[in-house]
């Protein structure tokens, strides 16, 4: 597939650094990562980690290791986490949570994603051998699969309250929590304490070319490098990309307001297409329109398509749209045009 020119919407990990986040990668002074000597690595880690109230943070290659790694930490084989029927971590890394913890799940069967305290109380296991131990809470914000919905800061509050009480750690896929920051006007210091280990992605929204950041206690952050070490993620020279992520948080986060109005203006006009039944509703930057009933999906992505614009299927009957750094308002009146029929 020849992508150049094409307006891009099948995610916001398509994003290509700026030129002036290469040449802030180009200059980043370098070291060892897995001998924990390469400055800029550790002023990355240390500038996330102290953002969001944390101790330390481990620069991971991907969002899917970050989580895996949390979960591994947690849980130990027969142990069970509760998280969303919605979850990425249950639906898109690969079975990750059986093959690499050897844990079960408790799903809460919601299909915003947001999962509420009442629904986690009453799927804690008893103190019973014949159940699993429920080690580990997981929620994401923002929902991938429920459109880019932010999660309610009181209910994360009201979570973090009882976990605390109990002694059940709270793990937070926050793959795009800038967006969500950005949206409710929540500070990343007030969200972080009520996380015991929170996953970030700089490839998304903030427009780095690779790379999350895994932040939690000095204890926690420990054994998170012993078990990235075991995964084959120890990384070397790699400060060339930790710079595009200090970059990133010392230029790309307030302008993620941008990608929320563009989902608006995109949202708006897929609910006037002829071919769409509804649209979920919109807060960050993903947009998702569900299909009427006698029209393909494929077929309303390749219509597109021949319009140099791609989106990606969502499941039946669903398409998804997320905007980006790299879709300009011109991109998205292109879009807009050709969703007119």
């Amino acid at each position: 597939m020849k992508l150049k020119n094409n307006i891009d919407l099948r995610s916001d990990t398509v994003t290509k650094p700026s030129i002036q986040m290469k040449a802030y990668m180009m200059d980043a002074e370098l070291g060892d990562d897995v001998f924990e000597d390469d400055p800029t690595v550790k002023k990355f880690e240390e500038k996330t980690a102290q953002m969001f109230g944390k101790e330390a943070g481990l620069f991971c290659s991907s969002g899917t290791m970050t989580n895996q790694i949390a979960l591994m930490v947690y849980l130990k084989p027969g142990d069970e986490v509760i998280c969303s029927r919605e979850a990425h971590i249950y639906n898109y890394e690969g079975g990750g949570i059986a093959r690499n913890s050897g844990a079960s799940v408790r799903l809460i069967n919601r299909s915003s994603g947001i999962i509420y305290l009442e629904e986690i109380i009453d799927n804690i296991n008893p103190n019973d051998i014949h159940y699993p131990v429920t080690s580990l809470v997981s929620l994401e914000n923002t929902i991938n699969r429920g459109g880019g919905v932010c999660y309610p800061i009181k209910e994360i509050e009201r979570i973090s309250n009882y976990c605390k009480t109990e002694n059940i750690p709270l793990h937070l896929d926050g793959a795009r929590l800038f967006n969500a920051l950005v949206k409710t006007g929540v500070k990343a210091n007030h969200i972080g304490p009520l996380f015991d280990s929170i996953s970030l992605c700089f490839s998304k929204g903030l427009g780095t070319p690779v790379g999350s950041v895994l932040i939690g206690s000095k204890d926690f952050i420990q054994k998170a490098r012993r078990v990235r070490k075991v995964i084959g993620g120890g990384m070397r020279q790699v400060g060339m990309l930790a710079a595009a992520g200090i970059y990133a948080l010392e230029n790309n986060i307030d302008r993620l307001s941008i990608d929320h109005y563009h989902a608006e203006l995109l949202a708006n006009a897929l609910s006037n297409c002829s071919w769409i039944e509804k649209v979920m509703n919109v807060e960050t930057n993903i947009v998702v329109g569900y299909l009427k009933e006698n029209y393909q999906t494929e077929e309303f992505i390749d219509r597109l398509k021949n319009d140099g614009i791609l989106a990606i299927p969502f499941g039946k009957g669903r398409v998804r749209m997320v905007t980006h750094l790299d879709v300009s308002k011109e991109d998205v009146e292109k879009v807009i045009s050709s969703l007119k029929f």
